[in-house]
């Protein structure tokens, strides 16, 4: 098989770095090797973070390159936009349509980019997009739009089982979180 990449890019504090180390989970029960990166920006300001999880037969390097990601799970519309060069010219995005502002936007320096959604599409990209934040609080709790861009991410992994997705959830997710955290990947999934 050949090496396959996915791109988890968003905002500091989002669950980022829980979406990679589940997945890393996944891929690994479903006997690949499995590379995990994570590249923090000002993270704990609100920074960009971008996390890189490369799996196949054999992976030698957690780096990915521009025009290599097979997929791009954004947590935030901007992220997903910042990040395009990454993506493979077959590529998909799943992405919240999410908007936070960064810091030049939130001094008055800049605007949000107005329409972005509509504008990536129109470059011919695969997007999926849909609101991750009413869905996480369907679940029960704001902070479960990780697992819900994970739930929709699934739908692209036909020959992954439902059953490893929910036993990387049960492994990864602490005790407390593993209901809304489970109800969030199946609003995701089934949206």
């Amino acid at each position: 098989m050949t090496t396959k990449n996915i791109m988890i890019v968003g905002v500091g504090g989002q669950g980022s770095v829980l979406a990679s180390k589940l997945l890393g989970h996944l891929l690994t029960s479903q006997s690949f090797d499995v590379k995990v990166s994570e590249v923090h920006g000002m993270s704990q300001r609100g920074g960009s973070v971008v996390t890189y999880v490369r799996y196949g037969d054999k992976v030698f390097s957690p780096v990915i390159d521009k025009g290599e990601a097979d997929f791009i799970v954004s947590f935030e519309i901007l992220e997903a936009a910042r990040w395009l060069e990454y993506l493979k010219a077959d590529g998909q995005i799943v992405t919240s349509t999410q908007q936070i502002d960064p810091m030049p936007v939130i001094t008055g320096k800049m605007s949000y980019p107005e329409n972005l959604l509509e504008k990536i599409k129109a470059l011919n990209i695969k997007v999926d997009a849909l609101d991750c934040v009413k869905l996480a609080e369907e679940a029960g709790n704001v902070k479960a739009v990780n697992l819900v861009l994970l739930g929709r991410l699934s739908h692209y992994f036909n020959d992954i089982p439902e059953e490893a997705w929910k036993e990387a959830i049960n492994f990864c997710v602490p005790k407390k979180f593993l209901d809304v955290n489970l109800k969030a990947f199946e609003l995701g999934k089934n949206a």
